[in-house]
């Protein structure tokens, strides 16, 4: 049984784009989420495509909130300018890592990005522009363009579509080039891809960055639509919640990160009541995913059509 890719975006984007026309979905939830599933594909590029396990994510996603946050209330930038802001920062900072981090393989690489990550954790902790525990609140929404007032939680759900069908086509067409081809290739058998020529390290830095780059984005956005950048954006448990959704939906499937993301932001949602034991629940939920769904929510659909058809 196949489905056809391009019908299934099309309904998607349609359903996307008339969602606030409804009244069963609250709208800032439906916001989060398109934040959290841009951040889980951006991560599923490097993880799912790329085969490089990052636990320092946190550092982009973070980061980039705290500097969109802080050039939109304090410099008056628009909120166009403020989420490239955002993005220069993590396209930056993930050269700078993934220049040391690409070096070693497996659990190295792994702890090596989570060490710094957590330095940029203490930088957002220490230094003065970013209010320590308070983090930068009272974010405004501005206009875009100067002209379009994202006060509105209406208007805003277009900006952050926007910003995330972008994001996601960036990723679509990354994964269908020559250049994602390479990546796959990498993840499956480096040792070959070196013998075919290829430059790896280079290649391995490229998707480092524009992971970076895009986990950057959903970290801006994020910021105006809850007008916040905190510590929590920045704390390891950010890059945890990140590979949660990724092997939830699916590594290295198109979807699989989207589905995970909306899972674990709804878990999250709907178990607040519980407090902290909502992280006893999503983390069962894992376990079980682990056991039971290797190749997670949409990976094990697809194997299920596969075996149909």
């Amino acid at each position: 049984m196949k489905i056809d890719s391009q019908k299934l975006y099309w309904i998607l984007l349609a359903l996307l784009v008339l969602l606030p026309l409804q009244d069963f979905i609250y709208i800032v939830f439906a916001m989060k989420v398109l934040c959290f599933a841009l951040f889980a594909c951006a991560f599923n590029l490097l993880l799912g495509y790329t085969g490089l396990l990052s636990f320092g994510h946190a550092a982009f996603f973070g980061g980039a909130a705290y500097i969109t946050s802080h050039v939109c209330k304090e410099w008056g930038w628009t909120p166009e300018l403020g989420v490239l802001a955002g993005m220069t920062y993590a396209g930056i900072t993930g050269y700078i890592f993934g220049s040391l981090a690409i070096k070693r393989q497996g659990i190295y690489f792994a702890m090596i990005t989570l060490a710094l990550s957590q330095l940029i954790f203490f930088l957002a902790l220490q230094l003065p522009f970013t209010h320590g525990e308070d983090g930068i609140q009272g974010v405004p929404r501005g206009h875009f363009l100067g002209l379009i007032d994202l006060s509105s939680d209406t208007a805003l759900y277009y900006f952050v579509l926007a910003i995330f069908v972008l994001g996601f086509a960036t990723i679509l067409r990354t994964i269908h080039s020559p250049f994602g081809q390479v990546l796959k290739s990498i993840r499956e058998n480096e040792p070959r891809a070196i013998s075919l020529g290829y430059d790896v390290a280079k290649f391995k830095l490229m998707a480092f960055v524009i992971s970076a780059s895009l986990a950057g984005v959903a970290g801006s956005t994020k910021s105006l639509v809850f007008q916040l950048a905190s510590l929590t954006d920045v704390h390891w448990h950010m890059s945890g919640e990140v590979v949660l959704m990724t092997i939830l939906g699916g590594i290295g499937t198109i979807f699989g990160p989207i589905v995970g993301a909306t899972v674990v932001v709804g878990l999250q949602n709907y178990l607040a009541g519980i407090g902290s034991f909502s992280t006893i629940v999503l983390g069962i939920i894992f376990v079980v995913c682990v056991l039971a769904f290797r190749r997670g929510i949409v990976g094990e659909v697809q194997a299920f059509l596969s075996r149909k058809s």
